[in-house]
């Protein structure tokens, strides 16, 4: 028997047709799941609302922030989906607080370079490292430390997701994406950590068209992609200056 060409194996594509068809089969109860974004910018808003009305319980969120009351995560919140977050700036919304307050939602704080740096050693399969920060505080309680030369570090372990979900500003047919400034804080990250990737963007083009030198995150880390050329992009806190409109 003759074995197939994989230059003539159709491949099969990564285009889904809505966010709720690209987390289908995916997403479960008791799951882990890494969410890109830095506060609200790059944040998947319609794969997190395609999350909501799966009515997947009892997870646990890996993201910089927890979004706000009523947008973002903190719609995950207010269904009282998430039952952990492991997170580093949580201080926009109420519901959160709330729930944290009351012994309802586990929460595993994180400094914010140390949460990017236990993505990326997911994704890198890096299982641990040694940091600085945190050392002699709380957040080194119960971890180990060690002494390399004259400082004190702090053994962190590398985070690991089910399911990614991130958003991109441009992607090709093949997965390979672009992000758009503070967008690419946290979402290569989070997507290199996931089993499986679901990547929200605002423009598909063939492959070829992206600049390889252009992309930041290449294809082979994205499983499934959606397209959202609208997105709301809320403002987490709007900011004037008097006399300036």
């Amino acid at each position: 028997m003759t074995p197939p060409n994989p230059a003539q194996t159709p491949r099969r594509s990564k285009l889904y047709s809505s966010a709720a068809e690209a987390l289908q089969g995916l997403v479960a109860d008791g799951q882990t799941l890494a969410v890109g974004g830095f506060g609200l910018c790059g944040i998947p808003e319609a794969l997190i609302a395609a999350l909501r009305d799966s009515g997947a319980r009892n997870l646990t969120a890996i993201s910089n922030n927890a979004g706000v009351d009523g947008f973002g995560l903190g719609q995950l919140l207010a269904t009282r989906q998430i039952r952990k977050m492991i997170s580093s700036y949580v201080g926009e919304n109420k519901e959160f607080e709330r729930q944290f307050l009351a012994g309802e939602l586990e929460l595993e704080f994180n400094p914010q370079g140390t949460l990017a740096e236990r993505l990326r050693a997911g994704g890198a399969g890096i299982p641990a490292f040694y940091v600085r920060t945190g050392y002699g505080t709380i957040v080194a309680e119960g971890k180990e430390t060690r002494q390399f030369g004259e400082h004190w570090y702090v053994m962190e372990t590398a985070l690991h997701a089910d399911v990614s979900l991130v958003k991109a500003w441009k992607a090709d047919t093949a997965g390979n994406l672009v992000f758009r400034k503070t967008s690419r804080n946290f979402n290569p990250a989070c997507a290199m950590a996931g089993k499986v990737c679901v990547a929200e963007v605002e423009e598909l083009v063939e492959v070829g068209a992206i600049d390889p030198d252009h992309v930041h995150l290449p294809g082979i880390y994205v499983d499934r992609i959606v397209v959202n050329a609208a997105p709301e992009k809320r403002i987490e806190q709007r900011t004037t200056r008097e006399g300036v409109k």
